[in-house]
């Protein structure tokens, strides 16, 4: 009996010393999907949705506020930074442009990290700064009033006319890009990648 045993573990133990090829590529693909499924869930990869999300809101607001310079009789403009928009107002009694204060709809927003804007405007792309710009004037050099040179990238009109540009929202990690166009008709537009109104 303890011969026939010993015989039995010798082969067992010289059949089952490795994986096989096949084993170690299934392996492999789990190992994949688990790892692509844990990118996409911490937003390494992501998907177009957040961008379409941040797309819909600005034009969302860009129709409220457009309303209310219609109904006010206001001006209102957009300022897009690198990484985030402003809405201003034009007070014409000083023929100047102020940050809005106190109105929630028009604080200052940025973009998520890793996301960035591209603005053109008449076909050429506008080089955006990463903070805003001063509307008030320079406190190092109180001659020089800022607010002469300043002027937001879109023009918000009380006659409800609205500066026409083209708005990309790009994320870098994997170039994924939606697109936010106010045409020569007036019309808000939203497009992806592959230039399809959403």
């Amino acid at each position: 009996m303890s011969v026939h045993t010993q015989q039995r573990r010798n082969i067992n133990l010289k059949g089952g010393t490795g994986f096989t090829l096949i084993e170690i590529l299934i392996v492999m693909v789990i190992v994949g999907i688990i790892m692509a499924v844990a990118f996409l869930s911490f937003g390494i990869l992501g998907d177009d949705r957040g961008l379409e999300k941040e797309a819909r809101r600005l034009s969302s607001l860009i129709e409220v506020i457009s309303e209310d310079a219609e109904i006010q009789g206001r001006e209102f403009g957009l300022e897009f930074m690198l990484a985030g928009y402003r809405f201003v107002e034009h007070d014409p009694l000083v023929d100047q442009w102020f940050e809005v204060q106190g109105d929630d709809y028009m604080r200052q927003r940025d973009l998520d990290e890793g996301v960035e804007f591209e603005l053109t405007i008449e076909d050429r792309k506008v080089l955006l700064h990463e903070e805003a710009r001063a509307t008030e004037k320079d406190e190092d050099n109180p001659q020089r009033d800022l607010t002469d040179d300043y002027l937001p990238h879109v023009l918000i009109f009380s006659s409800g006319d609205i500066t026409p540009f083209e708005l990309g929202f790009v994320r870098f990690a994997d170039r994924s890009q939606v697109i936010l166009e106010m045409t020569l008709e007036g019309e808000l537009e939203i497009r992806n990648d592959a230039e399809n109104a959403l």
